[in-house]
């Protein structure tokens, strides 16, 4: 189980984050939706602490963190929380130097220091769960979009983490190359893998997330069951928010 309590950041005088609270039970999909700057993808960052929390507390399986401001948290305590955490950025940030086999051994020979053959072994068994397998010699550069995202998420499930994060995964991707990753997206929901998102796609999340928060100015505004919010949402603010993006083709 992940949880964040009373989660706040500021970057100098711009408050990000305010008092946020959410709790990940093992085997969910909970969605991040709101506007830009509404805090999604820092919210996300904090979880993995690219970026660390001013106050609060955070928990990834046994590992804690309690916040304060000014407070340096060790590496090794910050390691213990990434160790369980996998990252899917939205531009797929692969190494354009290395195969796609390659990218997904990285992380397990360098950080994990396993032998490389066992590191291939498991690279190769997750290529073949998100559709690659055929791929694994091919430069990034040489792949599709939607290929190149389905590689990275591959990479962030290398090492086996509580919680696979996925930052507007879809965003940089034409409706054609999106699907792919939805649908590998979907099967791993479908396999119980905990999943934390945040999407300007409401497609995506009402197709996959068991639950939505809807975030503005920093602040959750709105949380549930993500049918119930995106079809019956409570709050005016959120209404208003996905009724922006539902105009042009609605979610149901």
């Amino acid at each position: 189980m992940i949880r964040l309590e009373q989660i706040g950041k500021s970057f100098g005088e711009h408050r990000v984050l305010n008092a946020i609270d959410l709790t990940l039970k093992a085997g969910s999909v909970t969605a991040l939706i709101g506007p830009s700057g509404s805090g999604k993808s820092t919210l996300l960052r904090c979880v993995n602490l690219l970026e660390v929390p001013d106050s609060g507390a955070l928990s990834v399986g046994e590992a804690r963190i309690d916040f304060a401001p000014g407070q340096r948290i060790a590496q090794a305590r910050i390691a213990a929380v990434r160790r369980q955490t996998g990252m899917v950025f939205q531009n797929f940030q692969l190494f354009p130097h290395m195969s796609a086999i390659e990218n997904v051994m990285e992380g397990l020979v360098t950080v994990l220091g396993w032998e490389r053959a066992r590191a291939r072994e498991r690279a190769a068994s997750l290529l073949e769960k998100v559709g690659l397998a055929a791929k694994a010699d091919a430069w990034p550069g040489t792949l599709s979009g939607g290929q190149q995202q389905r590689v990275a998420i591959a990479r962030a499930l290398a090492p086996s983490p509580q919680v696979l994060l996925c930052d507007e995964p879809t965003s940089a991707l034409d409706p054609e190359l999106s699907a792919e990753v939805v649908d590998v997206l979907k099967r791993l929901a479908d396999e119980g893998t905990t999943m934390l998102m945040a999407t300007h796609d409401l497609r995506l999340a009402a197709s996959i997330a068991h639950d939505a928060v809807f975030l503005k100015d920093g602040a959750v505004v709105e949380s549930g069951a993500s049918r119930e919010l995106f079809s019956r949402p409570r709050d005016a603010r959120t209404a208003r928010f996905i009724s922006t993006l539902t105009q042009a083709a609605p979610v149901f």
